[in-house]
């Protein structure tokens, strides 16, 4: 199939498919969805950034980095267990669905509390602080990391 831009601003687009009861518009929104994953690995996991020196070092970090990105995407439905998933809102920005950020926090606030607590020592000093402000800082971590 071939796109073309009436206004001639784009340049024309050929689309290959296996499937040829595909339309254009069709063929766009399941493309997307493909698009939005590379973008999102690009952001957060690196991925086309690597610092390795040699084709097949390259050739296997691509692979590890896209199934991170599958583990961190399960866990998160795992975790869920049918539940929405949360959404973090900017005052300038609204989002209708979640996005990997989303996702990679959603699963850092699952994990640290239980391997905080696990590397704790029983003899430590403690300092309580309110349950609020460690939600928070667990939170603001969670999409700094």
């Amino acid at each position: 199939m071939l796109v073309t831009d009436p206004d001639g601003t784009f340049a024309p687009q050929a689309l290959l498919s296996t499937n040829a009861e595909l339309s254009a518009s069709q063929w766009f929104v399941m493309r997307w969805q493909l698009e939005v994953t590379f973008e999102e690995t690009r952001a957060h996991l690196g991925i086309e950034t690597q610092r390795q020196w040699s084709d097949k070092a390259i050739g296997r970090t691509t692979p590890a980095l896209l199934g991170l990105f599958s583990l961190v995407t399960r866990f998160a439905h795992h975790l869920l267990q049918g539940q929405e998933m949360p959404v973090r809102q900017a005052a300038w920005y609204t989002k209708e669905r979640a996005t990997f950020s989303d996702t990679r926090a959603f699963v850092r606030q699952q994990l640290w509390p239980v391997s905080i607590s696990w590397m704790s020592p029983d003899d430590a000093d403690v300092v309580k602080i309110p349950k609020v402000l460690l939600s928070r800082l667990n939170d603001a971590l969670a999409y700094a990391a």
